[in-house]
């Protein structure tokens, strides 16, 4: 018997209390619909609390507008029942073959299956990593590289059109300390002697930079320029462009081996080059939006919400910070994109204000609320019980690459993703390395790892299962099962909406114990051909399931464990 593609259950039932809306008051149909999944499984699959909503505009008793609304709903092949509960909560129990239905439409969407087109293709800009290029990527950039990438991938997957950005801070005080620390272990001073620049990075990776400046190493290679010569060490922008490029392929090899990747690359640098930051300025003043005070030039940023104001320029000519992060954003609305989220750490939480009252102060029609931002708190790298600080690279912080090197990408992509982003995190190198189910990431890859050996010892063709009676999957472990895979789109939904991408990998720990829970109790390859064609289908849509979720976060779906 073939199976037709199911509705959308959640869907289904906001569309049947909008048809009994229609007729007991059709003046109200605009009112929202929130459809819910109730707590306790004993008060159905799904309950709306609309009949509360419409108590205030129709004067009428809650459970008064209940009782009108089931009494109004169209008849439906899904629901088997509905009930009032409390104050006036609908209640809607579905039939068990409406839970099969989800099973045929997994395995008719496929790789489709939680995706949507919500976004309209409307153009969406993730900037984020945007590291300086003054050393290795650390894990604070690490879990802006995998939130930052996970969220791209969800907003892709409800239809948004996202262009993935990297802002590259490539001007300014820190390069030129760069330039300065690569050019003293030139010439031999190392941190600590008196020659060493007071503001000097010191990492071992500086060493490195010189060691191949002196070589006249193209950058990326490992075998000297004979044409080029060693590296002049009283040329200091010699040394700063070497330095950034040096630090920037350093970079894009760890995005790389993270398989993060960038649609653009922008340069700070380009911001001055092409006037944008002297543009900013200028509109500033031809707005009447400065004033000078103490020889440097002021910006009115508390007329839009600031604590206090901020120089714009300061007394020696130079620009502070935020001037070319508004120059920036400038070029973002100019590029089309209507929408912006830059993920970046808690500690640029000041800028979001001045960066905003930048924007505002030009009047050129940005949106007040213009950059969205996703913060991120501060990473804790555990072993053994003790706090891991110190990277051979880097000297003082743990990076990327070592992190990736002690257990490997996908454990980092999934650990990183797995907690509100504003949430402090622990990275526990013991946990992301056992084999157990206390590791998330370890979990949720066995249970698509199991159905791979299931069907592998099936050994039939998986197209047939399209085909497949399910009326025999009527058991409670195999309900939940299919309950839980059909809140998949509903999470994706979400997590796009919050820009939460831990709510896929809360989901699929979730999915990925429902499915061991089902698996250790239930036998697949039995005699009885239908009941086993009508598991092994429920198995393969769980894996589908599992394996859509991992894609978002970036993370791999092994057949073998």
């Amino acid at each position: 018997m073939t199976q037709s593609a199911g509705p959308d259950l959640r869907a289904h039932v906001a569309e049947l209390i909008s048809a009994a809306l229609t007729k007991i008051a059709p003046q109200l149909t605009n009112t929202a619909i929130v459809i819910e999944r109730p707590k306790q499984i004993q008060h159905g699959d799904y309950a709306c609390s609309i009949a509360l909503q419409l108590a205030k505009p129709l004067k009428r008793k809650p459970r008064d507008i209940a009782t009108a609304l089931i009494e109004a709903l169209p008849s439906s092949p899904c629901v088997a029942s509905t009930e009032i509960a409390g104050a006036g909560f609908i209640n809607f129990f579905l039939r068990s073959d409406a839970h099969q239905q989800t099973i045929s439409r997994i395995l008719g969407e496929g790789k489709a299956f939680g995706c949507s087109g919500a976004g309209g293709k409307q153009k969406v800009q993730i900037e984020f990593v945007s590291a300086n290029p003054t050393g290795p990527l650390h894990v604070g950039h690490g879990r802006q590289a995998a939130l930052g990438d996970a969220l791209a991938a969800l907003l892709e997957s409800q239809g948004y059109d996202v262009t993935r950005e990297y802002y590259y801070n490539d001007a300014g005080v820190q390069i030129q300390n760069l330039a300065l620390s690569v050019q003293a272990r030139a010439r031999g001073v190392k941190p600590g002697d008196a020659k060493w620049p007071e503001a000097g990075y010191q990492g071992e990776y500086i060493q490195d930079i010189a060691t191949d400046f002196l070589a006249g190493k193209p950058v990326g290679t490992t075998e000297p320029t004979v044409s080029q010569g060693a590296g002049n060490v009283d040329d200091l922008e010699a040394i700063r462009k070497f330095a950034v490029a040096y630090l920037r392929h350093e970079q894009d090899t760890d995005l790389r081996t993270f398989d993060v990747k960038f649609d653009v690359y922008y340069l700070e640098s380009s911001l001055y080059a092409e006037g944008r930051v002297d543009k900013v300025v200028q509109g500033f003043i031809a707005n009447d939006k400065t004033y000078e005070k103490d020889g440097a030039l002021w910006l009115r940023t508390t007329d839009y919400g600031d604590d206090k104001d901020r120089v714009v320029r300061k007394s020696d000519g130079t620009y502070t910070y935020f001037v070319p992060d508004v120059a920036y954003h400038v070029t973002k609305w100019q590029r089309g994109f209507q929408r912006v989220i830059n993920v970046q750490g808690t500690d640029h939480h000041s800028t979001i204000t001045r960066v905003r009252a930048g924007l505002q102060a030009l009047n050129i029609g940005i949106p007040d609320a213009y950059p969205d931002y996703v913060l991120h708190s501060l990473v804790r790298v555990l072993r053994g019980g003790e706090e891991v600080k110190i990277s051979k690279r880097a000297g003082s912080y743990v990076t990327v690459r070592d992190l990736i090197e002690w257990v490997g990408r996908d454990a980092v992509r999934f650990f990183l993703a797995s907690r509100r982003a504003d949430s402090e995190f622990v990275f526990d190198i013991d946990l992301a390395l056992a084999q157990s189910e206390e590791n998330p990431v370890y979990y949720v890859q066995y249970a698509h790892a199991r159905v791979c050996s299931v069907l592998a010892q099936w050994g039939g063709a998986i197209e047939i299962l399209r085909d497949a009676d399910l009326a025999p999957l009527t058991h409670e472990r195999e309900l939940a099962l299919m309950k839980k895979l059909a809140e998949y789109p509903e999470t994706t939904a979400n997590a796009a909406r919050e820009l939460e991408p831990h709510q896929i990998a809360f989901y699929l720990r979730e999915l990925a114990g429902d499915f061991h829970g089902y698996y250790n109790a239930t036998r697949f390859l039995v005699p009885e051909e239908p009941l086993k064609l009508a598991r092994l289908a429920l198995a393969v849509a769980a894996r589908q399931v599992l394996r859509n979720g991992l894609e978002l976060l970036g993370v791999s779906a092994p057949e073998k464990m």
